[in-house]
């Protein structure tokens, strides 16, 4: 493995382990020359696959492409790495499994966006804005239209499948603001 600091060709590992999911082996690297430190992953791939573009063009499938676009959406995002790594992972296992060399891009593109609405509203928004190429406030709009109707409960008034009656809100203290007097207001007193 070529150094990414020195170019150097002769690395030696120092360390390797299974990633927490089994799906690759983490190597930890050392160069004798410049002594830099890095790491590397070690993945099955299944099969040779192959992106077709939107404009025709064959290139191969490149996950680190991949983990680049997500990791963009995600930015400033409270998600954790091995989220984002077995969310990636998963992808490229349905991509793998789907029988074809060939991957239409927008393939790709809807499994991410599928993922993302899973994982991070704001990332799915972020990144469906620019898959879906959105032009003017209204795509955005529909988006988060689709995330509001997402997140309502179903049903009449049913919240996480019970369909039991809201409970009655208990009986509050008065509170300083309701024992206030209004001006020219009368005392029940006063009314009789």
């Amino acid at each position: 493995m070529r150094c990414p600091f020195c170019g150097c060709e002769d690395t030696q590992v120092k360390d390797s382990r299974p990633t927490e999911e089994n799906s690759a082996i983490r190597r930890r690297r050392v160069c004798p020359d410049c002594a830099g430190r890095f790491t590397t992953f070690e993945r099955v791939q299944l099969r040779e696959l192959t992106v077709l573009k939107r404009s025709g063009r064959k290139v191969p499938f490149d996950r680190d492409k991949l983990v680049n676009s997500v990791t963009v959406a995600l930015r400033k995002r409270p998600i954790e790495a091995d989220r984002v790594e077995r969310m990636v992972s998963g992808i490229v296992r349905q991509l793998e499994a789907c029988g074809e060399s060939e991957i239409a891009s927008s393939m790709i593109g809807e499994l991410v966006i599928d993922a993302l609405r899973g994982l991070d509203p704001v990332a799915y928004v972020r990144f469906a804005s620019v898959y879906r190429d959105f032009r003017e406030a209204a795509d955005f709009e529909s988006v988060l239209g689709e995330i509001a109707r997402d997140a309502i409960p179903h049903g009449d008034g049913e919240l996480n499948g019970s369909t039991e009656a809201p409970a009655e809100p208990a009986e509050s203290k008065p509170t300083r603001a309701s024992k206030v007097k209004a001006p020219n207001a009368k005392t029940s007193d006063e009314t009789h």
